[in-house]
């Protein structure tokens, strides 16, 4: 790479070309020459700069957002769209009542929409399937609270949000390169796994694909895709699978797009701890394992040793003896696509 001069350096060589051209020239800093070389070397830096940043502008991996996108679009990827999360919720009250759908379900900031109409149960309780209003990863929630905007006569203004997922935000600039790299380096190729790994990462929603080659026997390819290190939602599911049955090989006997089937696992640990903390530990020790689950892909295993090792590193612990998980928890591939998630954690003393 050229070595784009200074400044200082630009004017330095202009005031030199002076002097050799005229021994007698006056370069002092308050000259009239050393005014017009410091102009020019300042025209000749911003011209530098221009240069190096349309130079940045041919590489995919340098490209500002703008050409990246634009290299993109010559090799057909497009951004990926923000996605709305969808999933259930509980609804309580009189037995026979009517829940209509478009009714407005509000937690926290974020409003959800019931897709179908329902009718309490004669347990009191409805399952209700709801959308987000507005997309993004924000609108993801898991066992939460909410309350409808207006509820209905014979219908209890709590409701439970069991579970909505499938959001995603706008894909980011990182994401967009690593698929166009993925491109250049396996170019498609006929339908192998990486075309199918590629195929369903084209989809709006889809963070993550797994491809698990004749898993069901000859002819056949899993596909197991998540959002934004969650469950994608039945909508984007469907998504996928339409696509990738239009454009996958007219030989390949099924291909078939699958959530992955996610287990929480309880940790339960005594610690003994540098200070009496325990509550700050508690909560340091859930962000540590937390992280190390979101590390783990579908499919892979949960081991002992290095969850015990997590909670060591934490800041305060000085000794620990995990009593839950045991031992090791292998994923189940064969009947299912097993995905290990943290669930309850609880720490006691030592």
């Amino acid at each position: 790479m050229h070595n784009i001069p200074t400044f200082e350096e630009i004017r330095h060589a202009i005031l030199r070309d002076m002097v050799s051209l005229n021994p007698q020239a006056d370069v002092s800093s308050d000259s009239d020459n050393y005014i017009r070389a410091s102009s020019l070397a300042s025209c000749a830096t911003g011209q530098y700069a221009h240069q190096a940043w349309i130079l940045r502008q041919f590489f995919p991996d340098t490209a500002d957002t703008e050409f990246l996108e634009r290299h993109c679009n010559l090799r057909g990827i497009r951004r990926k769209n923000a996605t709305s999360a969808s999933g259930t919720a509980i609804a309580r009250g009189i037995p026979g009542s009517l829940i209509e759908s478009k009714l407005q379900i509000i937690c926290g900031e974020h409003l959800y929409t019931v897709q179908q109409q329902a009718v309490i149960g004669k347990e009191g309780t409805a399952v209700l399937s709801i959308q987000a209003h507005e997309a993004g990863s924000a609108s993801n929630q898991h066992n939460k609270a909410a309350q409808f905007m207006a509820a209905p006569i014979g219908i209890s203004s709590d409701v439970e949000i069991i579970q909505a997922t499938g959001g995603t935000d706008v894909e980011s600039d990182t994401s967009l390169l690593n698929r166009l790299l993925d491109l250049l380096r396996r170019p498609p190729a006929g339908g192998n796994k990486y075309d199918y790994r590629a195929w369903a990462l084209s989809v709006d929603g889809v963070t993550s694909a797994y491809v698990y080659p004749l898993r069901r026997g000859l002819g056949t390819v899993d596909i197991v895709i998540t959002s934004n290190n969650n469950l994608p939602s039945d909508e984007i599911v469907s998504k996928v699978q339409a696509y990738i049955d239009s454009v996958r090989p007219v030989t390949a006997k099924n291909s078939f797009v699958i959530k992955p089937d996610v287990t929480r696992v309880d940790i339960k640990v005594k610690v003994r701890l540098s200070d009496a903390n325990l509550d700050r530990a508690t909560a340091d020790i859930r962000q540590a394992l937390q992280e190390h689950f979101s590390a783990l892909k579908p499919g892979d295993s949960v081991i002992a040793s290095q969850l015990e090792a997590v909670i060591s590193d934490v800041s305060g612990v000085t000794d620990r003896k995990m009593t839950q998980p045991a031992a090791n928890l292998i994923a189940e591939t064969s009947k299912k696509i097993e995905w290990f998630m943290l669930g309850k954690v609880d720490v006691s003393l030592l």
